[in-house]
């Protein structure tokens, strides 16, 4: 069995073409069903989809026979040619897919160096693909161990105490356009995660006042209770209403952009040309991009803000080491579980625990009726520690009782390795 991850992430592909392989996670579990028809094979699969990045991860005997399918399958479904696609893409296999995945979860791999944000993100993935039935035992193990690393990196270095997110990053820059973040209205589109934790940041620093523009009411006017000052209107009042606002903070699913170039340039010509200060952290992008070329209006999407949100990272370069030995720690020990599988020890174990259960349960039955019985519980304890212990060493003195002296000399001495600890450290001793 072999693993591996073919994606697109920030690093390798622009916004825009980002944004045509975004999965809502809604969506995860349709596109999972769909990917393998076209490979028409049981391999397991995951797909992880963020602002950041489309990753596919699979598990299967040949994982190399698959990988032209897989880029000829994502590249269909975001319209663009397998060799446009080609040239943004990575592919990894092994050792590289499972040390990528678990850099992943831990927040080494993210625009914001150490965010915490990914790993809901993975779980969510792999609930989706366990919903669709696409997650078997090898990514199971992939996923759940690398949740394990970053658990470990977040409570054992310092990688997240400095981080600063997108939202962070937006108060910063809205903070240099603004003499006074107290004095401005703050309008969020969408009610997601990513939108709370701006509202959360922008909410401490006292703006004059802040509303929620939701396609979804309820929604919208729960995130707004959380926040003093706040109040709701519709997704739909957004261009007629576009020009009370000083900050515009939007981040939703929509696939196609919801704040166009006119409403925008309505709502500048309404404020008499006061700046409007305008963050998209929407991929695909929730904002024309020709709103950034407008006098007076200041945009930025998620790849503006890359370098706000690097500034503080070299002051984390020690945190980044340490975490690196936790990741490859855990990598290794995937490959060692790999390993195991692949040479039949862990069906051997397997057998052994199955064989053991069974010999349990007889004994735990046959002490159960003792005591219906009246025995003395302390005699029925006796036999039922004699009676799992017998079944245990009767394989050891069969072998041991053989007629063969060979067969009796390899017994004897397979018995003393895996039985007496004693002679183990005899052993050592002497070749000390």
């Amino acid at each position: 069995m072999s693993v591996w991850a073919l994606g697109i992430n920030h690093t390798t592909a622009p916004l825009d073409l980002r944004g045509r392989f975004a999965f809502a996670v809604d969506q995860i579990s349709p596109a999972l069903q769909s990917l393998r028809q076209s490979l028409k094979s049981d391999a397991e699969l995951t797909i992880v989809s963020t602002c950041n990045r489309t990753e596919i991860y699979g598990a299967a005997q040949d994982a190399g026979a698959h990988a032209p399918q897989v880029l000829q399958w994502l590249a269909s479904s975001g319209g663009v040619s397998s060799q446009e696609l080609q040239r943004h893409i990575y592919s990894l296999h092994n050792e590289q897919a499972a040390r990528h995945a678990f850099r992943v979860a831990a927040g080494l791999d993210s625009m914001v160096l150490g965010e915490t944000q990914i790993l809901g993100q993975l779980k969510d993935a792999v609930e989706a693909a366990q919903d669709a039935g696409a997650l078997g035992s090898t990514l199971q193990q992939l996923f759940q161990r690398s949740f394990a690393v970053a658990k470990e990196v977040r409570s054992s270095t310092d990688i997240g105490t400095q981080s600063i997110s997108m939202a962070a990053a937006a108060v910063r820059l809205a903070g240099q356009l603004f003499e006074d973040l107290s004095k401005i209205r703050v309008l969020f589109v969408g009610a997601g995660e990513m939108i709370e934790l701006a509202a959360t940041h922008f909410a401490a620093k006292n703006p004059r006042s802040m509303m929620v523009a939701n396609r979804t009411v309820e929604r919208g006017q729960a995130l707004a209770a959380r926040f003093d000052n706040t109040q709701t209107m519709l997704l739909a009042e957004l261009p007629s209403r576009l020009h009370e606002f000083d900050a515009v903070i939007s981040c939703t699913a929509s696939t196609l952009p919801i704040i166009g170039l006119g409403a925008v340039e309505r709502a500048v010509k309404a404020r008499k040309h006061r700046p409007i200060f305008m963050v998209d952290l929407a991929v695909p992008r929730d904002i024309e991009p020709e709103v950034k070329a407008l006098d007076d209006v200041y945009l930025y999407t998620v790849d503006d803000l890359a370098g706000v949100v690097q500034s503080a990272k070299d002051t984390r370069q020690a945190a980044v080491a340490q975490a690196e030995v936790i990741v490859d720690a855990g990598v290794q020990e995937f490959l060692r579980w790999m390993a195991l599988r692949t040479d039949g020890t862990s069906t051997l174990i397997a057998q052994l625990n199955q064989q053991s259960d069974a010999w349990r349960a007889q004994e735990i039955s046959r002490a159960k009726r003792m005591l219906t019985k009246g025995e003395d519980i302390d005699a029925v304890l006796d036999a039922l520690s004699r009676g799992v212990a017998g079944k245990f060493l009767h394989p050891a003195f069969s072998q041991l009782n053989a007629a063969d002296v060979v067969q009796r000399d390899a017994a004897q001495e397979a018995v003393k390795r895996l039985y007496l600890r004693t002679h183990e450290a005899d052993t050592q001793a002497k070749e000390r």
